[in-house]
């Protein structure tokens, strides 16, 4: 072949390769379409791991589409208060939110087994019953006729018990405490004379400052020195037993899920869970110093009694009793957890258990 017809063909493929590309084109298109939601969450800015988690996957998912999926997150209050961001998810005001799915326990107790609930499951349990023990579909049965779509998006760990302004050393104690709490640990430490209060993190505070309560829980030691607890209630109590792994979930308008295109879904549910790992690990990074500030700078720590945990233990089972009763969509998931809960736990004392208290005790003995 000479060289002018070796040119003149050569002229013709690269035709065809530009004009295959333009083909191609609007296929690409429609396949990853322009599309811009916002997210309302339940945290304020301030709390940059929590909150953080709607950033994390809005960057997730702008990378993942060369930014064709765009996801706005709004702190709490911006777009409506941090308590009613599922309701607005639902009603499509916006969306969706980023939330914990307690929080609105008060429509029904089956939206609290989305988070966590006392005496249940650890972050690493709830995790393995969620994505690989039917959890997200069985809330899903749930969620889809509330008007939603929800995904596991964060875990703070096993969280702590709050902070009191007096010492807490029997069940008496508990008597007429006026206390924030999230949740479902409401209804168990009302039986035990409780008066629980629901107050959005941002408002706690003021609330403990100006005496309106006497207590209030949030997360652990990183969030909680954000917030600046530690200065009105000195007394810093552990574990939260009614959060052991408390599931932070992004929950989509169902309707809007629905019209997403299958590969802007799969994106979705990838960036979610790698969302939910990386809060996560976060927090196991950062809530080791801040425990030591925490108490450099005079908090208190204690841990509740045992006289004080096993009446909470058997309150939370009578509670449990009573709901399952009456609630056949709580039943229902409730036994799934229970279930996987006796094998979770058996399992742990085998491995885990052993190696963390052998650790631990070299830690103490100053060997590490």
């Amino acid at each position: 072949m000479d060289r002018r017809s070796f040119i003149k063909n050569a002229g013709f493929a690269g035709a065809g390769v530009a004009a295959a590309t333009t083909l191609a084109a609007p296929a690409i298109a429609q396949s990853m379409p322009k599309i811009t939601w916002r997210c309302a969450s339940s945290f304020p800015k301030s709390l940059d791991t929590i909150y953080g988690g709607a950033e994390v996957l809005s960057k997730y998912l702008k990378e993942a589409t060369d930014g064709n999926f765009v996801i706005q997150p709004f702190a709490a209050g911006e777009v409506v208060p941090g308590l009613q961001a599922a309701d607005a998810a639902a009603a499509g005001t916006v969306e969706l939110c980023h939330t914990v799915a307690y929080y609105y326990w008060g429509k029904d107790p089956t939206w609290a087994l989305g988070a966590a609930v006392p005496f249940a499951l650890n972050a690493r349990g709830m995790n393995a019953w969620q994505y690989h023990g039917g959890g997200i579909d069985l809330m899903n049965e749930f969620f889809n006729k509330q008007g939603l779509q929800a995904y596991p998006g964060g875990n703070t760990g096993v969280q702590m018990g709050g902070w009191f302004r007096k010492e807490i050393k029997t069940v008496d104690d508990l008597k007429g405490l006026k206390m924030r709490v999230g949740g479902f640990a409401g209804k168990v430490l009302e039986k035990l004379g409780v008066v629980p209060q629901q107050i959005a993190g941002g408002d706690i505070y003021p609330s403990l400052e100006k005496g309106t309560i006497d207590a209030a829980e949030w997360v652990g030691p990183y969030d909680d020195e954000k917030l600046g607890f530690q200065k009105v209630a000195p007394y810093y109590y552990y574990p939260g037993w009614w959060e052991g792994g408390p599931t932070v979930s992004f929950m989509v308008n169902k309707q809007k899920w629905d019209s997403l295109p299958p590969s802007y879904q799969s994106l979705f549910r990838t960036a979610a869970q790698a969302t939910d790992a990386n809060m996560l690990q976060k927090y196991d990074y950062v809530n080791p110093p801040a425990i030591k500030r925490l108490v450099a700078g005079g908090a208190q720590l204690r841990p509740f009694s045992p006289e004080i945990l096993n009446a909470c233990f058997e309150a939370a089972n009578g509670v449990y009793a009573e709901i399952e009763a009456t609630n056949a969509p709580f039943k229902k998931i409730w036994d799934s957890i229970k279930a996987f809960r006796n094998e979770h736990f058996l399992y742990a004392q085998v491995a885990e258990y052993t190696f963390d208290t052998f650790m631990m005790v070299q830690q103490r003995n100053g060997k590490l």
